[in-house]
């Protein structure tokens, strides 16, 4: 760190990824199973890529958080987006790379990806 401001920038950018993670009841969220399983699955990529891809959208009405286990081991990483209605979807197998499509036609264009989802078992 060579100054005030740059310091001053990197405490912007992390105020930015701590509000992604906050929750509220008002806004979408994106929550990604960490637990042991999850984790060895890979769920830790996943997180990541939420949590970049929501904050380079600047998608200020979704939050991005984690939980323990969802109890379907089998199928991690999973990851539910539970939206401001109360509505639920679960997104099983999920990588860093399936992510982008995710954020892009359910959490921006309300569209969910079907052939990532529980229910295409």
């Amino acid at each position: 760190m060579k100054s005030l401001e740059e310091l001053k920038a990197i405490r912007d950018k992390m105020k930015n990824t701590v509000n992604i993670r906050e929750e509220n009841s008002d806004k979408i969220r994106v929550v990604v199973g960490m637990a042991t399983c999850g984790i060895a699955a890979g769920a830790r990529p996943v997180l990541s890529a939420f949590t970049e891809e929501v904050a380079k959208r600047n998608l200020g009405n979704v939050t991005v958080s984690q939980t323990g286990c969802i109890g379907i081991c089998q199928y991690e990483p999973v990851v539910e987006v539970y939206e401001a209605d109360g509505s639920k979807t679960t997104y099983i197998k999920m990588t860093a790379d399936k992510v982008a499509k995710v954020v892009t036609d359910h959490l921006v264009n309300g569209n969910v990806v079907k052939e990532y989802t529980v229910a295409n078992m």
